[in-house]
């Protein structure tokens, strides 16, 4: 069953909260947290009962503090047509797919809108308080973390092609290979320009990658399998690497944002 992709959102927090009601053990801002809910995170994060507080809290003044952020519902559209594409699906098969999976269509733009609300809430608030990463800061994440920036030796493909963008986005849609070539080859990963290293990557096995332009023809591959493991070196990993350096200096930013709130935010302590 093909598992729906959701991407370019800033996740500031979020978890499965706990249906039951339970006593209540701490109010921020008017809302309350049960100890039901404190359990529940004990449980599902495996942390200690004050790191579940602590989320508990941060959760709850990132509702207050998005209180205000709204998000058009145009805008909600051309997300969730920009996720159906990206999936290399029309939107009634997302919508089949999700029903499938038991999620309703309105969970499901519930689940895009918030999304996009803490995302411009971040671009609001947070994001300008992180600074444009350094040569040398970027190296110094890469040294400190480089088992992070491991690839597959080699990849294991099906080639598909065709001269138009228009057939080729309909063999994705359909899989009907009616004025479609295809080939299988084996690459390794340090010949593939990146671009292309980066969306096979990015692509589960058994799955397709978006179509590029080759000039005289589009192709996509299918990801058969990916083998062996390889270091990258830095030039090769830099833009990852900004990437997972921005990643870290995110969520430093937004826990910073949230304790200098805490600080000013109206938090009682029913119980312990």
């Amino acid at each position: 069953m093909k598992k729906l992709i959701l991407l370019g959102c800033i996740t500031l927090f979020s978890f499965t909260q706990a249906k039951m009601v339970d006593g209540i053990a701490i109010i921020v801002e008017g809302e309350p947290i049960t100890t039901a809910e404190i359990r529940a995170i004990q449980t599902q994060l495996s942390v200690p009962k004050q790191k579940a507080c602590d989320m508990l809290i941060q959760d709850r003044l990132q509702k207050s503090a998005m209180k205000d952020i709204t998000v058009d519902e145009k805008a909600i559209d051309s997300k969730i047509s920009s996720i159906a594409t990206q999936n290399n699906i029309t939107v009634p098969q997302m919508q089949k797919i999700l029903k499938e999976q038991g999620t309703s269509w309105s969970k499901y733009r519930s689940t895009i809108r918030n999304a996009m609300k803490k995302e411009k809430f971040f671009q609001e608030f947070v994001a300008k308080n992180i600074p444009t990463p350094t040569e040398d800061e970027l190296k110094l994440y890469y040294s400190n973390h480089k088992d992070e920036f491991f690839i597959p030796k080699s990849v294991n493909l099906i080639e598909y092609s065709t001269p138009t963008k228009s057939a080729m986005k309909d063999f994705l849609q359909t899989k009907k290979k009616k004025g479609i070539k295809s080939r299988s080859v084996t690459k390794k990963t340090k010949d593939l320009n990146p671009t292309l290293l980066a969306s096979i990557l990015q692509t589960q096995d058994g799955s397709y990658t978006r179509p590029f332009n080759a000039g005289d023809r589009y192709i996509s591959y299918k990801v058969l399998s990916k083998n062996g493991k390889v270091a990258m070196p830095f030039e090769a990993a830099k833009g990852a690497v900004t990437g997972r350096w921005r990643q870290a200096q995110q969520t430093k930013a937004i826990k910073d944002y949230f304790e200098k709130l805490k600080t000013n935010a109206d938090v009682q302590y029913i119980r312990k």
